[in-house]
């Protein structure tokens, strides 16, 4: 049966269902009926309290974007996970189907990335973000003195075999992790990826590292046991004479370090 066919049913038994993957691979189902539900060897648990704000459909420069509202019901979304930013970022799917017939009505309504988590007292509000919010960026990008790749992605193109490396994390102090025998300044600007304990998947920005410690952006959201494994992956300042020294990868420097700044007209002798 076709979706026209089934919402034109004199009496419809429709429920929506939510499909999340995040980052790290986990992946959840939820739906707004009272029961739960297997749909494509994917369990959709129960979560009536979920709820999509309006989903507009067409071509439009609007896009599909959307809210979702719910309250901290699942055990599968904690209050702790969202507020920790395990779910920035995830991609998800919303599909209506029928709960008296699951997946014989399988209608894809929306689908993109999880935006800006908030909450508010028992419940949470989540953005979702359709494929048409890429067309809101800058056509041509910028000029800038530093290189606007990241190190490795397709741009840059330097291999990054060899510039990650697990290691135990002794203790963590007023957001510095204790990491011994490593080469000071190498992981600076990269990130720190944690493996198991109560952290496990979340990513965290490094700001600069010595010999035996790493300065992170931002303290763990959760306690960090002695000997917690965590990935170390090198950062680049994003500098002409990095680039060339240390990665030796000029060629594919994405940045304009000798374009005269919009002070040019300005200046004068001896400035």
């Amino acid at each position: 049966m076709s979706a026209a066919e089934s919402l034109g049913k004199p009496l419809c038994t429709l429920a929506f269902c939510w499909r999340l993957e995040r980052r790290d691979g986990v992946t959840i189902g939820l739906t707004s009926h009272d029961r739960d539900m297997t749909i494509g060897h994917v369990r959709y648990r129960a979560a009536p309290g979920m709820m999509p704000s309006a989903i507009r459909s067409g071509i439009t420069a609007e896009g599909a974007d959307m809210d979702i509202e719910g309250a901290l019901t699942s055990d599968a979304i904690s209050e702790a996970d969202l507020m920790a930013g395990r779910w920035d970022g995830a991609a998800l799917e919303v599909r209506l189907t029928e709960w008296e017939a699951p997946g014989a009505l399988w209608l894809l309504l929306a689908r993109g990335a999880i935006g800006a988590v908030g909450r508010k007292g028992g419940a949470f509000t989540a953005e979702l973000i359709g494929a048409a919010h890429v067309l809101r960026g800058a056509v041509a990008p910028s000029t800038s003195p530093d290189c606007r790749a990241r190190l490795g992605d397709r741009q840059c193109r330097v291999d990054m075999a060899g510039r990650r490396r697990a290691v135990p994390v002794a203790a963590v102090e007023d957001g510095v992790a204790h990491v011994a025998g490593l080469a000071a300044g190498v992981y600076a600007f990269g990130t720190l990826r944690w493996l198991t304990g109560a952290n496990g998947g979340i990513v965290q920005a490094v700001i600069d590292n010595g010999t035996d410690e790493v300065m992170l952006a931002d303290p763990p959201p959760f306690a960090v046991e002695p000997g917690t494994l965590a990935v170390l992956t090198e950062g680049c300042d994003r500098q002409l004479g990095t680039c060339r020294a240390r990665f030796g990868n000029a060629v594919n420097f994405r940045g304009e370090p000798y374009l005269p700044g919009t002070d040019l007209l300005t200046r004068y002798p001896g400035a």
